[in-house]
């Protein structure tokens, strides 16, 4: 089946069907928890849009064409959304992920000019088709996993042609890009003032109409509280807006930084304490953990049940990128967020879905299975939907419905 998003379309017979209560966003405390559940349920879908869900004994009769899949044996969950990824890179860093396993630290790979800055060499030598060719296929492999929505930063560039490309190259994928201008200082400047003198003034004003939103490293290493701050004011001023990578190694400001300009999240967190936790609580800041990342470099993970508990809205993401969480996987993030980040499934769910997708300024048509949300569907190949949590690293996935089109299957279920 293509090209249905213009037309009905009609999933039924499924063996379950659950998405996040109600309409707000984001959900924090109890409220994440609360999920709609529907047994021998249907969705049906118009011009890519939700008409309504409910159960078979309800379904209307239907006139006209109305394309049919076959939801038989499966469960139905809003489409996933991936709001921390960084697709747009050349090569790999698979070298580096064999001397980690021997011993070194990320921060040691960092300063002896690996981590980020190979990266930075491999993709400013590839060309703009490459780049766009690297972030179709790793979108593809998003898609495969359930992801419908996806944020993607540049950064691996850190000149002007290649974050553009970069930025170009998120975008054509059908991706939500994010200008990741300061995640490291390249080698040819001396210091992050000097290199922010040229990201400011030569790549933001082209990057602010490929972008929505600016991002920042603030780490020891990176940058500090006060180049983030200049970068993030000039960027908003630009009218983009803001996210942080922030306390992944220490507490180095991100959160009140993120909390006085209006951030829409800070995401990692490994590194968050207690007054960190409060105080996004108090804001409406989102926090994103990832902790695929913290399980590749051995790091703590971040404080989810602490945030949850004290009222601060969290979202989970994957952080995909070739260095320190090679995994497109939301449903194996899912998994950790129940095994190691205490989190129930339908915590999980609402994290990847409703929230994500308010960070993204999408929550009012995306990550919900409700009349008038985009028709992004994910069909799970398993009798329950928590297997999305339950079958870690499995093949959970059957097909994937995105604005009414079903884009990928491991089997034809379709009849006209």
């Amino acid at each position: 089946m293509s090209g249905t998003g213009a037309t009905r379309l009609l999933i039924r017979d499924l063996e379950q069907l659950v998405t996040p209560a109600g309409r707000d966003a984001p959900l924090r405390g109890r409220a994440l928890a609360d999920v709609d559940w529907l047994d021998d349920a249907y969705v049906l879908c118009t011009g890519g849009v939700i008409d309504s869900v409910g159960r078979m004994r309800d379904l209307p009769a239907l006139d006209g064409d109305v394309v049919e899949l076959d939801g038989s044996g499966h469960c139905a969950i809003p489409g996933l959304v991936d709001c921390h990824t960084h697709p747009s890179f050349a090569g790999d860093r698979v070298e580096e992920f064999s001397l980690r396993a021997a011993g070194a630290s990320y921060e040691e790979l960092h300063a002896a000019g690996g981590g980020i800055l190979s990266t930075v060499r491999a993709t400013r030598a590839a060309s703009e088709d490459e780049l766009e060719r690297a972030v179709r296929r790793h979108a593809a492999w998003m898609l495969r996993a359930g992801t419908t929505t996806f944020e993607g930063k540049s950064g691996y560039g850190l000149d002007r042609d290649t974050e553009l490309a970069s930025l170009r190259a998120v975008a054509a994928a059908g991706g939500v890009p994010t200008w990741l201008g300061a995640h490291a200082v390249p080698p040819e400047f001396d210091d992050a003032d000097t290199y922010l003198d040229f990201a400011l003034s030569e790549v933001l004003p082209d990057a602010a109409g490929l972008a929505e939103a600016a991002d920042v490293f603030l780490e020891r290493g990176a940058f500090d509280a006060a180049p983030a701050r200049r970068y993030l004011e000039a960027c908003r001023a630009a009218g983009l807006s803001l996210r942080l990578h922030g306390d992944q190694f220490s507490e180095s400001g991100a959160v009140p930084l993120a909390i006085e300009l209006g951030a829409c999240s800070v995401d990692h967190l490994e590194a968050t304490g207690a007054d960190g936790a409060r105080a996004l609580a108090r804001s409406d800041v989102v926090g994103v953990l990832l902790p695929v990342s913290a399980l590749f470099l051995g790091r703590p993970m971040p404080p989810a049940r602490a945030l949850v508990d004290s009222g601060a809205a969290v979202a989970l993401a994957t952080d995909f990128n070739p260095g320190s969480a090679f995994c497109e996987s939301l449903p194996l993030v899912c998994s950790l967020a129940c095994t190691q980040l205490r989190l129930s499934p339908a915590e999980a769910l609402g994290a990847c879905t409703v929230n994500a997708a308010h960070v993204l300024g999408r929550a009012g048509h995306v990550g919900r299975l409700a009349p008038g949300f985009a028709a992004d569907v994910v069909l799970l190949d398993a009798p329950d939907w928590r297997y999305l949590a339950y079958h870690l690293g499995g093949d959970v996935v059957g097909a994937v419905v995105r604005g009414g089109d079903l884009v990928w299957s491991r089997s034809r279920r379709t009849a006209s």
